[in-house]
């Protein structure tokens, strides 16, 4: 029997830019990693790789200018745009976006959900609510009601107050900025009918409410940047959803072509190893933060790329519940191998059996993507591509 169950390596890689072999890059740093530390490689074993290396190599990227033009084909000039539920609240995800539709309008009301966004960045602590016996379900609130109730607030991570913050992006870009707080996505039809959906994972609920609430033109931010303008990237399943600020100037977008890269990469390792891996690309982990209380899944979804082995969810039993039940008369060596024999002989569909409790079985890829992402993180560990090996196993195996 193994001893060693799931493992996460991140493998370091060169710096990666645009136009990069990234197929060569992944290759080549795993090969080497595993010659370096004495690693074999197995039959799906899974390698990760983030998605913001592949749309850097893609060259996958939007000005500012270029989504302020695809903002006026599609509202036209001049609009006055509802700007709804923007999310997350970051410098990092929303601010170019949102400077990019300041500069293609004469007019933004921007209405922000409270006390949080949709993923959890809180605008101010949930308790002043009680305080000043506001509900957030019913109660629209303007600028200065909202500085009256709750001040002059900041991220808890970023120390950023971003009520102001949002402001004087839009107002740089000589547009006039109007803020409101509501829950009810059609608290903004009595400002404007003209609007920009800014949710990531109800958007296509709010728009459908919007819509028929009586919006004359609506949009999501997954159809601006649908297809190229101006020389633009584009990403045509998910426009500026996955997008992050690369220069004060332009963001990079969610990658377009990752089910090529994904193939190409398994092609190349199979060649070179003999070895079939699974290959993904993955973004944001869907896991959420304890004390920042932020769900991280600020991209339209964990993995927007991978190959066919890893697509379902797992099948397994709990452990647990089988020693302490079935098998709660035994111990020792002939408990381990009892415990064997059942995962042996489970069923091949085990869901809704008392033998599951616990499990909450997930897609492959979320599960996988999340572990990437813990793995590699964000910052400086230069690890864009992670090894998981074992993660197929079990307790028989």
């Amino acid at each position: 029997m193994k001893t060693f169950g799931t493992i996460a390596r991140g493998i370091k890689t060169p710096i990666i830019k645009a136009g990069d072999d990234l197929v060569k890059i992944v290759t080549d740093s795993l090969l080497n990693a595993v010659k370096n530390e004495n690693i074999e490689l197995q039959n799906r074993d899974v390698i990760a790789i983030t998605e913001a290396v592949v749309g850097i190599t893609e060259h996958n990227y939007a000005s500012i200018d270029q989504i302020a033009a695809d903002i006026r084909l599609k509202f036209g000039k001049n609009a006055h745009i509802g700007v709804v539920f923007p999310t997350p609240y970051s410098r990092n995800r929303f601010s170019s976006i949102l400077r990019g539709i300041a500069r293609g309008c004469s007019k933004i009301t921007l209405l922000l959900s409270y006390p949080s966004d949709e993923v959890g960045n809180a605008l101010f602590d949930e308790e002043l609510l009680y305080k000043h016996n506001i509900n957030p379900w019913s109660d629209t609130l303007n600028e200065a009601e909202y500085q009256k109730y709750f001040g002059d607030q900041v991220h808890i991570f970023t120390g950023i107050n971003y009520i102001k913050y949002f402001r004087e992006l839009i107002e740089n870009e000589n547009c006039e900025a109007e803020i409101i707080f509501s829950n009810r996505a059609t608290a903004i039809l009595d400002y404007t009918k003209q609007v920009l959906v800014a949710n990531i994972h109800e958007r296509d609920k709010t728009k459908r409410i919007l819509s028929n609430a009586g919006a004359e033109v609506i949009y999501k931010t997954d159809e601006i940047l649908r297809e190229s303008v101006n020389g633009s990237g584009y990403n045509s399943k998910y426009g500026l959803l996955g997008s992050n600020k690369a220069t004060e100037d332009t963001v990079k977008l969610f990658p377009e072509h990752g089910d090529t890269l994904v193939v190409k990469i398994q092609e190349e390792i199979l060649r070179r190893t003999g070895k079939k891996l699974e290959v993904m690309v993955y973004g944001d982990g869907a896991y959420k933060d304890p004390v920042g209380k932020i769900w991280e899944l600020a991209d339209p979804v964990v993995s927007p790329a991978f190959t066919s082995g890893l697509i379902g969810t797992p099948n397994e039993i709990k452990i647990k519940y089988i020693s302490d039940n079935k098998l709660k008369d035994l111990h020792g060596e002939e408990l381990n191998e009892a415990m064997r024999n059942e995962i042996r002989n489970k069923s091949k569909n085990l869901k809704g059996t008392n033998e599951t409790l616990g499990t909450t079985p997930r897609n492959y890829t979320d599960l996988l993507g999340s572990l990437a992402d813990l793995t590699s993180g964000s910052g400086d560990k230069g690890t864009p591509v992670v090894l998981i090996q074992n993660y197929f196993d079990n307790y028989a195996d």
